[in-house]
């Protein structure tokens, strides 16, 4: 079997940064106290996770072959199937997207704008201890989707040998079928622009945010991402 060029970077990008943003969220919201003046940055990170999830289902329609959400397989039986033959390989699977990590894929950017969206409501102050309850649940499922991830990935690597966990580093996967799997080019211009769009987003973000109050002003909108009461910190500092 051959390497081949299989994630563009878009992409790959895309996947790095959604997984590092993630877990900085994640840990900043289990370690810190919700009083802390670092506390408001999980929300902020939340807020640059779903916006790089709309530009990812941006590029999921009008972006390379594999990175398009219709060469996803998402046929429940393509599931069983994969499962159930990642036990008892018969034979390399040749898409980039296998069952599982399509799934996963789905339900990972879902579960980001979910988490996005309570986020956003727990800020209105309305039903604001139901959503923080669907929050926090959506945020567990998260972590427990991310964990059979990684683990489908150290399964499927060792039945079949292929590179898949380094493939979203250097996009290139091992396949006994160039033409089942290959895109042309990595569209390095494309990812660019993915990222300079990411940073500005979060430059806005920054900017927009008010530290001493704890308050984001995102396009026309104020939301309270924190209790408000450290401006004697900022004063003494």
């Amino acid at each position: 079997m051959e390497k081949t060029l299989v994630y563009d970077w878009p992409t790959r990008i895309f996947h790095w940064l959604f997984a590092g943003m993630f877990i900085v969220a994640f840990f900043i919201a289990k370690t810190l106290d919700d009083e802390s003046i670092l506390y408001p940055y999980h929300m902020l990170l939340g807020f640059s996770m779903a916006f790089i999830v709309i530009l990812r289902i941006v590029w999921g329609i009008a972006g390379s072959r594999n990175a398009k959400f219709s060469s996803f397989s998402l046929r429940p039986m393509d599931l069983i199937n994969y499962l159930r033959d990642v036990l008892n390989p018969k034979k390399n699977i040749n898409t980039a997207h296998n069952p599982a990590s399509s799934w996963v894929a789905i339900i990972m950017m879902l579960l980001a704008l979910g988490l996005a969206a309570t986020g956003y409501l727990m800020t209105t102050k309305i039903y604001k201890e139901i959503f923080e309850e669907i929050h926090e649940l959506l945020a567990n499922a998260f972590v427990v989707t991310a964990i059979l991830h990684v683990s489908g990935i150290i399964l499927h690597n060792f039945r079949y040998h292929d590179g898949i966990g380094w493939s979203m580093l250097t996009g290139r996967k091992k396949t006994s079928d160039v033409s089942d799997s290959e895109i042309p080019h990595s569209y390095a211009g494309v990812g660019a622009i993915f990222f300079i769009l990411f940073l500005s987003f979060v430059i806005y973000l920054n900017n927009h945010y008010d530290r001493s109050a704890q308050n984001l002003t995102i396009f026309n909108k104020s939301l309270q991402l924190g209790d408000g009461e450290q401006d004697e910190f900022y004063e003494n500092k």
